[in-house]
């Protein structure tokens, strides 16, 4: 791929970028690290789950992805996750700003039809189809906390990888 694409997909997914790297100093401030992983921010740990109990139950999650940035409750979360939210990013670089009305278009059109808002995203199901991930979907409705209990994976030791 060519330095200008490149640029380009990180210029054009910047809005919603911006608001994942707000969200990454509130987490930091909470005792979160941060570290670079295939282009990827990625923010975990620290008090972010304690943090995520004063939102409602439905809206909660272990790993949630803003453009070039993905916060998770802690790195094994991420690491579990790390293939699907990755494949969010690749969705805001085709998307750019314009992921945020869609996703949610998406959610309201699949309450609409009585299904659930976050299974049958059509963002949500590309994720799962093109990530190993499938296996470790949400219980639908109301359980959007960290699945426990799956086995781990190891997080990246690459050269990638830039921890801070």
């Amino acid at each position: 791929m060519s330095r200008t694409l490149i640029i380009a997909r990180y210029v054009w997914a910047l809005p919603a970028t911006s608001a994942g790297l707000l969200l990454s100093l509130i987490a930091l401030a909470v005792g979160a690290k941060g570290r670079i992983v295939d282009g990827v921010v990625e923010i975990a740990g620290g008090r972010i789950d304690r943090c995520l109990l004063v939102l409602p139950r439905y809206c909660r999650f272990g790993a949630i992805t803003f453009g070039h940035v993905i916060i998770g409750v802690d790195q094994e979360t991420l690491a579990r996750h790390r293939l699907h939210e990755h494949v969010h990013v690749r969705q805001y670089e085709r998307w750019g700003v314009l992921f945020f009305p869609l996703y949610l278009s998406s959610s309201l059109l699949q309450i609409a039809r009585g299904r659930d808002p976050y299974l049958n995203n059509s963002f949500e199901r590309e994720a799962f189809a093109k990530s190993v991930s499938c296996e470790l979907r949400p219980i639908p409705a109301v359980n959007r906390t960290p699945i426990s209990g799956a086995p781990s994976t190891e997080v990246s030791s690459a050269p990638d990888t830039l921890s801070f």
